[in-house]
This record gives structure tokens, sequence and C-alpha cells, in this order.
């Protein structure tokens, strides 16, 4: 590279949004204290410690129980990862913190909300805050980290990967909201009752299938439509939701498996298969989407590269 070419390649490197990635030094702070703060809630729960006592029946524990395995052991490293990158000037690290931060909004708001503290005795109210302000702290990540991403620096997926993906996310979707929440729903409008889940534990069931039906049957069917008719605008959200399916699907995934070890009531042998099933291909997928982001010559900065050549 000739020494003209190098000036004007760094006056052009200075005058875009990416040179150097100044503004995003909080932006990689903040991932890494979200994957701490995942760490710290799964240690503290019935996971490990035992600290945080759910005001919830053993099915529910058993179900955080599941969520806190992945809590620990994906979405941790999964978004300490993210803020490495992001202070490293790397393109991949605020998308693949969008994915931690989405679980994060999911996870700990049906923590804080979701216990009966008038039937099961417990403790977790007085960790409201430590649920409060991660909720706030993965909004503010996922603002920050959706506007600092340019679509047209995202590298191309193949059309193959991109019909996969939109129909998964369909599948899921359908899945949602035929085999899993509409029975349960018919069962509780019913005069009397007979659901598990339902009774014990009312509260929780009627938060997750207002998030779920809410929030995230619908978001996956805009982005599995916007993949599969290969709208620019999904270029960005096809990365964002496929972190967030493959984190949430494997802590769904835990919490069917530690069901079922326990035999709790309400675990059945084909949610479990369909929730490992659709873990396995979420997280699969995940990996194909973000190869070709996190590798080559998408890794490093603009500056980092043009020192390279």
């Amino acid at each position: 590279m000739t020494t003209t070419t190098r000036r004007e390649a760094s006056e052009n490197l200075a005058s875009t949004p990416d040179a150097g990635n100044t503004g995003n030094g909080w932006l990689g702070a903040a991932l890494v204290v979200l994957g701490f703060g995942a760490a710290l809630v799964a240690l503290l729960g019935p996971l490990a410690f035992g600290v945080i006592d759910y005001h919830a029946s053993q099915g529910a524990v058993d179900q955080i129980t599941g969520g806190d395995v992945a809590g620990l052991f994906l979405v941790a490293p999964v978004s300490i990862l993210a803020g490495v990158l992001v202070w490293r000037d790397h393109l991949g690290g605020p998308i693949l913190g969008l994915g931690p931060a989405f679980y994060a909004l999911y996870m700990y708001s049906q923590l804080a909300l979701g216990g009966d503290i008038l039937r099961y005795p417990g403790n977790s109210e007085r960790f409201f805050p430590l649920y409060l302000g991660l909720f706030i702290l993965a909004g503010a990540i996922t603002i920050r980290a959706w506007t600092t991403i340019d679509p047209g620096r995202l590298p191309a997926t193949r059309r193959s990967v991109d019909r996969t993906v939109g129909i998964f996310f369909l599948v899921v979707g359908f899945f949602l909201v035929f085999g899993l929440h509409l029975p349960g729903l018919i069962d509780a409008w019913a005069a009397e009752p007979t659901s598990t889940e339902y009774l014990a534990d009312p509260v929780v069931f009627w938060l997750v299938k207002f998030m779920d039906l809410g929030l995230v049957v619908p978001g996956l069917v805009v982005v599995g439509l916007g993949v599969l008719r290969h709208r620019s605008w999904a270029s960005k959200a096809k990365y964002a939701a496929v972190a967030w399916a493959a984190l949430l699907g494997a802590s769904v995934a835990g919490m069917a498996i530690v069901m079922q070890v326990t035999a709790d009531p309400a675990a059945t042998t084909v949610n479990t298969i369909a929730f490992s099933t659709f873990a396995a291909i979420g997280l699969a997928l995940a990996g194909i989407v973000y190869q070709p982001l996190l590798r080559r010559g998408y890794a490093g900065s603009a500056r980092h590269r043009l020192e390279l050549e």
C-alpha cells in the first residue's frame, strides 16, 4: 500500500463513524457487567448457593434452575465475549451483544415479577434492585448496540441459510402458539382448570403467556417473514433474533430437561424433545450465521484492517 493511498485511507477512516469506535467504550463495559450479572443471578439462585429463594412452586423453581444453567454457561460468556469484541472495535461485538441483552430483558422481568409472594415463602423480592438494574442495563445496551450497527457492513449470508432461518422462526412461532400456549389457555379459561402449571403458579403462567404471545411470537414471525422476503431491515434483525433465539432456546431446553429429571408433573417428553431440538437448531444456526461476521476480513476494526494492509 503506497504512502499516498495509506494517507487517503486514513483520512477516510477518520471521517467515518466507525473510526476507532471510541464512543463504544461504555457499551463494552456494560456487556461485561451484564455477563457477570447473569452469572451472579445464576449462582445466587437454586442452581448453586440458594441465596435467592423464589416465591414459586417447586416446579417453577426447577424451571428457574434449568434456566440458570444456560445463564451461567452460555449467556454470561457470550455477553462478556461481546463486550471484549466491542473494546477491540470488532464489527461483531455490538450485534453479538444484542442476544444477551434481549435475553436479560425477557428473563429478568419474569424473575422480578413472576413470584407469588402471598402464597409461597421466599426472599426474591429483596433482589428486585438486581433484576431492575440488569433490566435497565440490558435496555441501554439494546438501544446503543442497535444504533451502532451499520447494516451495509454486515456480511451477506447465503440464501439457503436465510431461508432456513426464516422457516425456523416461523415454525417456532407456530409451535409456541398452537403447541404450547393455546392448550394451556383453553384449560385456564375452563370452569375448572386442571393444568398443574396454572394451578401452582398462576402469576408466572399469565406473565409467560403475555410475553411470549405479545412479544416473542410476533417478533419471530415478523423477522422470519422479513428474512424470507429479503427485506433490507431484516439484515441486522436476523443477527439479533438468531442470537437471542439460541440463548433463550437453550434456557428453555434446560428448564424442560430439569423438569423431566425431577419428574415434575408438568413435564412432558414431547415438550422436552421439542425444546431440546429447537435449542440445538438455534445454536447451530447462530454458529452458521455468525461465522462470516466473526472471522476473516470482518474481524477487527477498520483501522486494524488498514494496518494489516
